[in-house]
């Protein structure tokens, strides 16, 4: 079964509102073993909404829509999927009552243009919602061969998850549509681009293999996302398990956690587990490094504090050395980490991150490509990778 997801409205197209709904319902799908291809986004047009109803329709078999089921002149849902169908608006009388109940609880009479909420297309199912005066739409749909199931739902969250939980999920689980499992995995990488971690794992990325493997960026952190589909959540599992040990192998050191795991989370509990501490001292990145390692070891057991500011002298290698050495030595910490920016009249500017330990000084160093918005992010995450494969050996 594929489905499609169609956010309605204005607020959407034009920026002003972040659509949450359709990122609830791809993952309720997927908990039914439902397979999400497509993400549609349409704004209050009639027009438009009727192609896109008809689009939807003609390559998925279940189309959800939220959105467009209000009263007034720019709710254009039940019209659209109307026309998209051939099908004729009919007034239902049950969800009227409903609804002039909905306003005699408040002491008021219903205005005749909220009557058009009980309309629906011939032939539809109503999903009732006990919260709110926007019924939704339960409607079939076929040609020829083909089959549709358009589910209508209010774009109000609190009214359409309820909904959702009390009318769509019983429907579907009740035809047997969750024939699969889907389960997904997610491993942490540090240290290369996006095409050299491509070059490393090619026959992981091809397309079409099973389990699938994604690689998205975000501020130099590689996650490598494993999609798993199986008749059951043992064999997702395994076939991940499997993918998961050739990822290792390829990326070796590279990887670095899984999940939500960032870097610190890792280097925190890699210190607190050898009992071993950390002090730091960082230029150019705002006290980032500090934060990241505050907001994990907020009883300070393992990061027992950094400085913001190095001195102006700081400006070659030895002396972001020197620093990382003093911040071991007046921290009285196991380790001390030191982030500085580099500036030299002939060349770009770099930074270098050293790591001081019983055992001397590390130190590594790199240019300030990119933005410069993920300079400060690369800059301390390059320190905690730095700390992390120490720990480690």
């Amino acid at each position: 079964m594929i489905a499609e997801i169609v956010a309605i409205g204005d607020e959407l197209t034009s920026g002003q509102r972040l659509d949450t709904n359709t990122q609830w319902l791809s993952q309720q799908l997927e908990t039914l073993g439902i397979e999400v291809l497509f993400h549609t986004t349409v704004g209050d047009d009639l027009e438009a909404n009727i192609q896109v109803i008809k689009n939807a329709l003609g390559r998925a078999n279940l189309v959800i829509s939220t959105g467009g089921l209000g009263p007034t002149d720019d709710d254009l849902t039940r019209q659209a999927l109307a026309n998209a169908t051939s099908a004729k608006l009919e007034l239902h009388a049950e969800s009227l009552e409903h609804i002039q109940r909905r306003f005699s609880m408040r002491g008021r009479e219903m205005p005749p243009k909220n009557q058009i909420q009980a309309m629906f297309p011939a032939g539809s199912r109503v999903i009732p919602n006990p919260n709110g005066t926007a019924p939704g739409i339960d409607f079939d749909y076929s040609v020829g061969l083909h089959h549709s199931r358009f589910i209508a739902l209010p774009g109000v969250p609190a009214e359409m998850k309820e909904m959702w939980a009390a009318s769509i999920v019983p429907s579907l689980a009740g035809k047997g549509t969750a024939k699969k499992i889907i389960r997904h995995h997610v491993v942490k990488c540090f240290g290369v681009g996006e095409s050299h971690m491509e070059a490393l794992l090619p026959d992981l990325i091809k397309r079409g293999r099973e389990p699938r493997v994604g690689i998205t960026v975000h501020q130099a952190t590689i996650s490598l996302r494993i999609t798993a589909s199986g008749q059951s959540a043992q064999q997702c599992e395994e076939t991940i398990a499997e993918t998961v040990k050739q990822i290792d192998a390829a990326a070796g050191d590279l990887v670095f956690g899984e999940g939500d795991q960032e870097l610190q989370d890792v280097v925190v509990r890699d210190l607190l587990a050898r009992g071993e501490t950390l002090a730091t001292v960082e230029s150019s990145t705002s006290g980032l490094l500090a934060f990241w390692l505050g907001a994990v070891d907020d009883d300070r057991q393992a990061f027992l504090g950094g400085t913001v500011e190095m001195p102006v002298e700081l400006v070659t290698k030895q002396s972001v050395e020197n620093a990382a050495v003093q911040a071991r030595s007046v921290g009285n910490a196991t380790y001390g980490l030191a982030l500085g920016t580099l500036t030299k009249a002939d060349s770009a500017d770099e930074y270098y991150v050293a790591l001081a330990s019983k055992d001397g000084v590390q130190s590594v160093s790199s240019g300030l490509a990119g933005h410069p918005e993920i300079w400060g992010p690369r800059m301390a995450k390059q320190g905690l990778d730095l700390l992390r494969k120490q720990l480690i050996r």
